[in-house]
């Protein structure tokens, strides 16, 4: 019942989330004999100054097919996109049922107010790791159709790096879900801290860039899995979770 309960309530944005994710890898894929075509051109640029030198070290990574898919799909359109439908799926939650006024029927069942969040917690973070995989398999796919090929082990280790990472703003929504009554404030402060996190990364200085390990650009770069990385990330992320258990626990209804 509660397995069912929580598939209903977040399955119209997984699928979206993932019609939309298959549509940009097909896109990903087909984008680049354009964009070879375009690299003589991109030669030709004067590339001075601080943003300049950003577009030449992204020239320089698209040279061939696999930086191509890193820098457009992993870097931006699937990490990018998958953090959006990461939040949306941790949004709202039981009591956004409460506001209404309704009775909470799933709280008169036979389980604890726990069972109820980590049912939801899990159903989230296997919908994301489907989002997170089955597109990216798009690309070694209808690589061959333009005469490409991508390994499968780049799949594996970039699509483990955004779901392992990215899990902690699925995290974050849903402990604010269980603090507020509606979808809206969950979501916006999600993506609010998600927005500073991604302009941190861009000043100078060591610190966690958990979108570079979402993107496993030490992995790309030869550098190795961002094993510390995911490790920092999957421990904030289960603590953010215990800490949801234990306020929805609390709440008084």
């Amino acid at each position: 019942m509660l397995w069912y309960k929580s598939w209903l309530e977040t399955r119209w944005r997984f699928l979206i989330g993932l019609a939309l994710l298959v549509l940009m890898a097909c896109g990903t894929v087909f984008g680049y004999p354009a964009v070879q075509e375009l690299m003589p051109m991109a030669d030709q640029m004067e590339t001075k100054g601080p943003l300049g030198q950003l577009i030449k070290e992204a020239i320089e990574v698209q040279r061939d097919y696999r930086g191509y898919v890193w820098f457009q799909w992993v870097r931006q359109n699937l990490t990018q996109t998958w953090t959006l439908f990461a939040i949306l799926l941790g949004s709202g939650g039981l009591l956004a049922h409460a506001s209404g006024g309704a009775p909470l029927f799933t709280l008169a069942l036979p389980v604890s107010r726990q069972q109820v969040l980590w049912v939801r917690a899990v159903t989230g973070l296997a919908e994301l790791a489907v989002l997170a995989l089955v597109p990216y398999l798009i690309i070694p796919m209808l690589s061959p159709a333009i005469a490409q090929h991508y390994s499968l082990r780049d799949v594996a280790v970039h699509a483990t790096c955004i779901f392992v990472a990215g899990s902690v703003f699925f995290s974050v929504a849903l402990f604010l879900s269980t603090m507020f009554s509606d979808l809206w404030r969950p979501l916006l402060i999600t993506c609010a801290v998600a927005g500073v996190l991604m302009l941190l990364e861009r000043l100078p200085g060591e610190f966690y860039a958990i979108f570079g390990v979402m993107s496993g650009e030490s992995y790309f770069r030869g550098s190795g899995v961002p094993w510390a990385g995911l490790l920092t990330s999957a421990t904030v992320s289960a603590g953010i979770l215990y800490g949801a258990a234990t306020n929805f626990a609390r709440q008084d209804f």
